[in-house]
């Protein structure tokens, strides 16, 4: 998801969120008895002049019997949003494996003495894990850290003489998606990318009102930190007033400028800001968690990162890797992609994906081993494009130059999205990918969506928004028991009126298809 500026207000961000979609019609809830009485309704749908702007790309498939039960412009290249993700995620399980963990390594030059004392740095070697934030340990950023600590205590470290070098040079390039808008990079949905990752590369900033008017407002970082530090230029106004907040961080700078003004008697407002160099943050954050351990550590927390290796190579092999943990597995961070549309864990898993491929190329001593410099980023869009030739997606039908969907410049077709779809569906894998999806009225991004419908706790599928984007792509059963795959791909649409949102016709079309009594093989069905 992006937002539409950088100003933001209460009643604003409330409705761009989570604004609920419209109600089903009674006629959706009955459903079409018939093919040819659901193709109508869907083509008069389509053919309203409110979408003569836009491009409506649409294809239902019955995965019981391989019939097309609707098409319209579903060969066309379509910006598809975060139904990006449904192509990296079907390429890290088909690759990787539901049960692979990513791995963050703990090196030394030595081992630690008898006594517990490293004698140099300590070094922390991400290579992707996205696991490491306090979200999944009560708010407590140092439980999330607690198993590193463990695993190094565990090898006999009791102290530090050198600096913690937080090192995410296992991923080479920069640290935005291919094709962001620079705008994108302060919230949540644009953090950086880094082999290092923590806390999701975010921090929630609050702000509430001062003690009287005319006074700064209180600004707080959760977890509390001094890596970003916070530039008050924010006013508390009389009550009533109306409030109006702005949040600028600078491009690779750690200070957020916030300014505006809020009402004396408003409630605290909260936003999650991105930091930047993020493997810094980390360092920090183990160190004072070695601290707290009863780990002391003379040197400084700092950073390194894939420019400076380059010059100064880390040779693995003559470090000492004294502790190493591993990431949930594969199919379990699938699910935290998917289900809130994680651009962040897309990202590392697509340049995870793109180091091995490295490594897989100079093992095999093949001729573009090394050509010239590649990111991580497209080597693992290399690997994506050769896994959709395999899924029989022509390249006329899929470009993508990055993972997540942030990017205007992904393309992808309703046809190539089925086909996606269909082989998942056969795929070893497939349980896990389906139950990645978010459920319609039940959890993820469709959590308020479509519920009270034939829709509700039946459709699993991949939202995708931008601002001039929409979609919707996975699975439901109809009202007759058929299990069918659909592609909802809305370009460009400006909707006539508040209730005829682009969620709003997609979510239409979706509760017709769950509401849909007839089946795909009855008459006239294959096309």
């Amino acid at each position: 998801m992006r937002r539409l500026g950088l100003a933001v207000t209460l009643t604003w961000l409330a409705a761009f969120q989570s604004g609920p979609a419209q109600p089903a019609s009674p006629a959706q809830q009955t459903g079409a008895a018939t093919l040819q009485e659901l193709r109508q309704q869907l083509a008069a749908q389509l053919a309203d002049s409110r979408f003569a702007a836009a491009v409506f790309g649409v294809k239902v498939v019955s995965l019981d019997t391989g019939k097309t039960l609707f098409e319209h412009d579903a060969a066309k290249l379509l910006s598809p949003a975060s139904n990006c993700k449904l192509f990296t995620m079907a390429l890290a399980l088909d690759r990787l494996g539901g049960n692979y963990r990513i791995q963050t390594s703990l090196y030394a030059s030595a081992r630690p003495t008898r006594s517990g004392t490293l004698k140099g740095d300590l070094i922390i070697y991400g290579r992707g894990d996205p696991s490491f934030n306090a979200r999944r340990h009560g708010g407590d950023i140092f439980a999330a850290l607690d198993r590193l600590v463990t695993a190094l205590t565990n090898a006999g470290v009791r102290r530090i003489q050198g600096d913690v070098i937080g090192d995410d040079s296992f991923f080479q390039g920069p640290p935005y998606g291919s094709g962001w808008s620079w705008d994108d990079m302060q919230y949540y949905y644009g953090a950086e990318i880094s082999a290092l990752s923590i806390n999701d590369n975010a921090l929630e900033l609050s702000v509430s009102p001062g003690p009287h008017v005319g006074a700064p407002c209180r600004l707080s970082l959760k977890p509390d930190t001094r890596y970003l530090l916070l530039s008050n230029r924010t006013t508390t106004v009389a009550h009533g007033l109306k409030r109006v907040l702005h949040l600028y961080r600078p491009i690779e700078h750690n200070v957020l400028y916030v300014t505006g003004q809020m009402p004396l008697d408003d409630k605290p407002f909260t936003e999650t800001v991105t930091v930047h160099q993020p493997a810094g943050l980390f360092a920090e954050w183990f160190r004072e968690a070695l601290l707290r351990r009863g780990v002391r550590v003379r040197g400084r927390a700092r950073a390194v990162g894939w420019l400076e290796r380059q010059t100064r190579p880390l040779d693995t092999a003559r470090l000492v890797e004294l502790a190493t943990v591993e990431s949930p597995p594969l199919r379990e961070l699938v699910r935290e992609v998917q289900k809130p549309s994680q651009n962040l864990y897309t990202d590392l898993i697509l340049a995870h994906i793109g180091e091995r491929e490295r490594a897989r190329r100079a093992t095999a001593g093949a001729a573009d081993a090394a050509p010239s410099f590649r990111t991580s980023e497209e080597l693992g869009v290399d690997a994506l494009e050769t896994f959709l030739a395999r899924v029989g997606i022509a390249r006329n039908e899929a470009r993508f130059e990055e993972g997540s969907g942030l990017s205007r410049n992904n393309l992808a077709t309703p046809n190539a999205i089925i086909q996606l779809l269909q082989f998942m569906d056969r795929h070893a894998e497939a349980e896990a990918w389906r139950d990645a999806l978010p459920i319609a009225g039940v959890d993820g991004t469709l959590r308020n969506r479509m519920k009270d419908t034939p829709a509700a706790g039946n459709v699993r599928a991949k939202t995708g928004t931008l601002r001039w984007a929409n979609a919707l792509s996975g699975y439901l059963t109809s009202a007759a028991g058929e299990r069918l795959a659909f592609a909802l791909v809305l370009n460009r649409y400006v909707p006539p009126d508040a209730e005829r949102t682009a969620r709003a016709e997609i979510d239409k079309i979706t509760v017709a298809l769950a509401a849909f009594r007839g089946r795909s093989d009855e008459g006239s069905a294959g096309r």
